[in-house]
C-alpha cells in the first residue's frame, strides 16, 4: 500500500469516549502523497442533498463567549470549506484549523466557562463521534468532556487563536448535514457483499468520498474478515468522481491494471453497490488513467446482498418443528427428516442453516448437530448458550461462564477454539451474521448488558482462527435476555426491566433506537424477514415488529428458532 497521510486525532474527545469503553472504528485514509499532480474534472449532475445551512457571521463588538458560540454554530455551514466558521478565527490560525478531522455530536447545549482573560473552556456531553474516515462511534454512556479555546484581538475584534480540530453538532444538525452510506466489500468466498457503514457530508463531493473510502479499504475492525476486488494501492486517478447523466465516471490509478477479468466485474459491483445510495447515480463506468477499461457486460459473481430468511417464524410448538403460519399458527414441519429429528431432541434452542438441511440444537444434554435423520452431539459441557450455525458448515458454541473463548465445531464434530477480546461477565448469547463474516455477543456485566460485534477471521480452509477487536454497540437495558442479527447492518438486543422488555435496535457504525415496550416478559429474540424482529414472550406468544409497535402474529412457540 502506498503511504497515506492521516490527520492527528482529537485527543480530548477520543479520550473521553475511550474512558467508557467505546472503540473507535478506523481505516486508512485515501490521500496520495506521491505521483504527479493531475488536473481534476468538474463535478456534474450531483445535487446537493440535505439541508443547506447559512450560519451567521461574526457580529461587530461581540465578546469572547459570543464569538465562541457563533463559531460552534457555524459548523453547520460546510460551504467553501467552512468559510463562515473560519471568519471567527484569527487570520494566522484560520487555515490551520481542520474541520474535517471529525465530528462530535453533543447532547444538549455546551457550557462556556472562563479559564483566564484570553481563554474559555467549552464543556459538552458527547453522545457520538464521527472520525475523518466517516466512521461513527456511539458513546455507550454519554460522557462529559472539556475543550479549550484561546482568543486574540484583531482590528479591535475578538477572534479565536486556537480551537481543537473538528466540528461540534447537535443531533438534529448532524442528521441534516451528514448522511449515512454503506461501503461494500466481499466475504472471502465472494458469495456475500458485506456493508461497512460510513457518514459523509451531504454535499456534491459525496460520490468522491465514497469511492475514495472504498479504495482505502474496510474499517480496521473488519480487516481480515472481508476482502476487496481492487488491486492493492489502487486510488482515484483524478481528484473527483464525475457524474454525467446518471453515470458515475470513476478513473482509477494504474495499479488497477493488475485486475483480472473477474476482478474487474467485482470492482464494478463494489462501486455500484457502494454508490447506489447517491440518488443521482444509476450506473458506474470505470477507466484507468483516462483510458477505457474493458469489463464484461455480465453481472459477474452476483454476490448476495443482505440475505433474507423465510417470512414465517421458525418454531417448536407441541413437538412439531418447522415454519409457523402467521394468523393460524399452523406449523409446516421441516422436511428431509430434520423436523422430526430436532423435535425428538426436546430442544431449548434451534439454529437452522440457510439450506434448511442442517440445524444446531441446544438441549439439556448440550449441543447437537442435525442433518436429516442423523444427529451428532458435539458439545456436552454445562452452561452452554444457544448455538449458532454459519454458512461455511461450522456450529458455534459458547459457555455462559467464559466470554474469552468460543468453540466452532465442523459438522463432523472437529473443534476449533477461538479466543476473543470480550470483557469478562456472563455470556448470554452468541450469534454469527448471515454472511458468516461477523459475530454478535451479548454479555451481562456488573454495569449492565454489553453488546459487542467482532469480525470472524478464517484460515485458507475457511475454518475460523480468531476474532477481530470487539466493538461495543448500544445494548438494551435491564437483565440481558438475548441479541440477534436483524439484517446485514442492524442488530437488536432485549433486556427485561420492571416496566417490561426493553428492545434496542442498532445499526453497526450508525445510530440506535429503542422500540416500544410490549407487555409481559420476553424470553428470546430473533431476526425475521425484511428487517422484522420476532420476540417470544413467556406466555409462548410470538410478537413481530418492523420498527414501530409490536403486533401479535397468532403464533405460539415452545422455542423460537433462528434462521440463517
Amino acid at each position: 500500500m502506498r503511504p497515506r497521510l492521516r490527520p492527528r486525532l482529537r485527543h480530548v474527545v477520543a479520550a473521553a469516549l475511550a474512558a467508557v469503553g467505546v472503540l473507535a472504528l478506523t481505516a486508512c485514509a485515501a490521500i496520495p502523497v506521491d505521483g504527479a499532480v493531475r488536473t481534476g474534472q468538474t463535478i456534474k449532475d450531483e445535487s446537493l442533498s440535505g439541508v443547506d445551512f447559512r450560519p451567521d457571521k461574526p457580529i461587530t463588538g461581540s465578546d469572547q463567549t459570543a464569538i465562541l458560540r457563533g463559531f460552534i454554530a457555524a459548523a453547520t455551514g460546510a460551504q467553501d470549506n467552512y468559510a463562515i466558521a473560519r471568519q471567527f478565527l484569527a487570520s494566522d490560525f484560520s487555515q490551520q484549523w481542520n474541520p474535517r478531522q471529525g465530528v462530535t455530536i453533543r447532547d444538549g447545549s455546551g457550557t462556556v466557562e472562563r479559564a483566564d482573560d484570553r481563554e474559555l473552556t467549552y464543556t459538552l456531553t458527547a453522545s457520538a463521534t464521527v472520525d475523518s474516515e466517516g466512521e461513527y462511534t456511539q458513546a455507550v454512556r454519554p460522557t462529559s468532556s472539556t475543550l479549550t479555546f484561546q482568543f486574540t484581538r484583531e482590528d479591535g475584534e475578538w477572534r479565536i487563536a486556537y480551537a481543537p480540530d473538528g466540528i461540534i453538532l447537535s443531533p438534529v444538525s448532524f442528521d441534516s448535514v451528514f448522511q449515512q452510506h454503506a461501503l461494500y466489500f466481499y466475504d472471502p468466498t465472494f458469495r456475500f457483499l458485506v456493508p461497512d457503514e460510513r457518514w459523509f457530508l451531504a454535499r456534491s463531493s459525496t460520490s468522491t468520498r465514497i469511492a475514495s473510502a472504498l479504495l482505502a479499504g474496510p474499517a480496521d475492525w473488519l480487516k481480515g474478515a472481508v476482502v476487496s476486488s481492487f488491486p492493492e494501492g489502487t486510488q482515484l486517478s483524478l481528484n473527483a468522481v464525475t457524474i454525467d447523466s446518471g453515470t458515475a465516471l470513476v478513473d482509477l490509478s494504474s495499479d488497477a491494471l493488475g485486475a483480472s477479468t473477474v476482478d474487474r466485474v467485482r470492482m464494478r459491483e463494489q462501486l455500484s453497490k457502494s454508490l447506489a445510495s447517491v440518488a443521482t447515480i444509476s450506473s458506474v463506468s470505470m477507466t484507468i488513467e483516462g483510458a477505457s477499461l474493458s469489463v464484461p457486460d455480465s453481472s459477474g459473481a452476483n454476490a448476495q446482498q443482505n440475505p433474507d430468511v423465510d417470512p414465517r417464524p421458525l418454531v417448536d410448538e407441541d413437538g412439531v418443528v418447522g415454519y409457523a403460519a402467521t394468523g393460524t399458527g399452523k406449523v409446516a414441519k421441516l422436511g428431509g427428516g430434520v423436523g422430526d429429528t430436532v423435535a425428538d431432541l426436546d430442544p431449548t434452542s434451534i439454529a437452522l442453516s440457510a439450506s434448511g438441511t442442517t440445524a444446531a440444537v441446544g438441549n439439556r444434554d448440550g449441543v447437537v448437530v442435525v442433518r436429516g435423520d442423523d444427529h451428532l452431539r458435539v458439545d456436552a459441557r454445562e452452561d452452554l448458550v444457544a448455538p449458532s450455525i454459519d454458512d461455511l458448515g461450522f456450529v458455534w458454541v459458547g459457555q455462559s461462564s467464559n466470554t474469552r473463548r468460543i468453540t466452532a465445531y465442523g459438522l463432523g464434530g472437529d473443534p476449533h477454539q477461538v479466543a476473543t477480546s470480550l470483557p469478562r461477565g456472563e455470556l448470554v448469547s452468541f450469534q454469527v451474521s448471515r454472511d458468516s463474516t461477523r459475530a454478535l455477543a451479548l454479555i451481562q456485566t456488573a454495569d449492565g448488558p454489553g453488546l459487542y460485534v467482532m469480525a470472524v477471521i478464517r484460515g485458507s480452509d475457511r475454518s475460523p482462527t480468531s476474532f477481530g477487536a470487539a466493538v461495543r454497540v448500544q445494548a438494551a437495558t435491564g437483565d440481558a435476555v438475548g441479541a440477534t442479527w436483524v439484517n446485514d447492518t442492524d442488530v437488536a438486543s432485549v433486556g427485561q426491566t420492571t416496566a417490561g422488555p426493553n428492545v434496542v435496535r442498532t445499526t453497526i457504525g450508525g445510530q440506535s433506537s429503542t422500540l416500544p415496550k410490549p407487555d409481559g416478559r420476553a424470553t428470546s429474540i430473533s431476526g425475521g424477514s425484511g428487517g422484522a424482529l420476532l420476540l417470544r414472550m413467556s406466555s409462548g406468544s410470538v410478537l413481530q415488529s418492523t420498527g414501530g409497535g409490536w403486533d401479535t402474529t397468532g403464533v405460539t412457540a415452545d422455542v423460537l428458532g433462528v434462521q440463517r
